[in-house]
């Protein structure tokens, strides 16, 4: 997940391509726990423990894909729920002792989707958001929180929201819902054909809109 590089304070640096926290003390960067950790401190490392789990269940999740069906991609996926619940209880302790944490509150709505509590995650990303209303991961999470209780007009205001800022983000987000309508078209649930229907429709203007639309890297690199 490559995400911009964000500083937190003095105290802390996000790194984006894991959105780790670091604490900080005299300069130097640790994650040893020690007695002289502020709380602040403790709760970054508590993210940071919290994150190897996340970062392990989404591993197992996507190696289960490989598996055919049955016994052994059920374990997979129980695994991997176990994994998440780890992680739960990591960022809910390092929110504890840093309600400010923006990063945990998005984090542990990730981990709360990932385990069917959509309702608990969208709380929690409203949480992240309250604190950093532009925070990109939250606003994408959230979205595909959207996509699974069908909000698909909150989940198409994530998307125009994201396309200008974070592109990357937006483009995860517009693969899920790809993935969103792919699926309803074979098995609607609550909605009517239709409905799935006209948001396919839209996702496919998205999709063409972003094809000719570069990126702001892609502009660097063009020769003019």
């Amino acid at each position: 997940m490559n995400r911009a590089a964000r500083a937190i304070g003095s105290a802390f640096l996000i790194l984006a391509t894991s959105t780790r926290v670091f604490a900080s003390r005299g300069g130097s960067m640790s994650s040893t726990s020690s007695p002289e950790l502020t709380p602040q401190q403790r709760a970054a490392e508590l993210y940071n423990t919290g994150l190897k789990s996340r970062d392990r269940a989404v591993k197992i999740l996507k190696d289960s894909k490989e598996v055919p069906a049955g016994d052994e991609r059920a374990k997979m996926e129980a695994k991997a729920t176990k994994e998440f619940e780890k992680a739960i209880a990591k960022f809910q302790q390092a929110i504890k002792l840093n309600p400010r944490l923006h990063q945990a509150y998005s984090d542990l709505g990730f981990s709360l989707r990932k385990t069917g509590d959509y309702n608990g995650a969208l709380a929690a990303y409203g949480q992240a958001l309250a604190l950093a209303p532009g925070y990109t991961p939250a606003i994408e999470y959230r979205a595909e929180a959207y996509l699974a209780l069908n909000k698909l007009e909150d989940a198409k205001q994530a998307y125009i929201q994201l396309f200008p800022s974070d592109r990357a983000h937006a483009d995860e987000l517009l693969d899920a819902m790809k993935a969103w309508v792919e699926t309803r078209h074979s098995d609607p649930g609550d909605l009517s054909p239709d409905a799935v229907q006209d948001f396919g429709q839209w996702v496919g203007q998205r999709d063409e809109i972003a094809k000719q639309t570069p990126t702001v890297s892609q502009l660097q690199r063009r020769d003019w």
